[in-house]
């Protein structure tokens, strides 16, 4: 129960988070992209620790498809793509 009462508040936040209009671009990174940059995440996360000029996520974008495209990029094609065994 006290889990439930210190995560609900953050829960209700998360519905806060919007992307400006001026972030979203129609000629921008769209799905395809998404899909590409979520791919080489791993990557690009482990190259933008040593180079300011590599970045994990296209900002502006096209917004809603380019978000899901990132996301099936990470959880279908890339780091949570892997198979365990139990």
């Amino acid at each position: 129960m006290k889990r439930l009462v210190l995560l609900l508040p953050l829960a209700l936040l998360t519905a806060c988070a919007v992307q400006t209009n001026a972030a979203v671009q129609p000629g921008a990174p769209g799905f395809w992209l998404g899909v590409a940059h979520g791919f080489l995440f791993p990557f690009a996360f482990i190259g933008s620790l040593f180079s300011p000029d590599i970045a994990v996520y296209a900002v502006p974008n096209n917004g809603t498809w380019y978000d899901f495209g990132y996301f099936i990029g990470v959880v279908f094609l890339g780091v949570g793509a892997r198979s365990s065994k139990r």
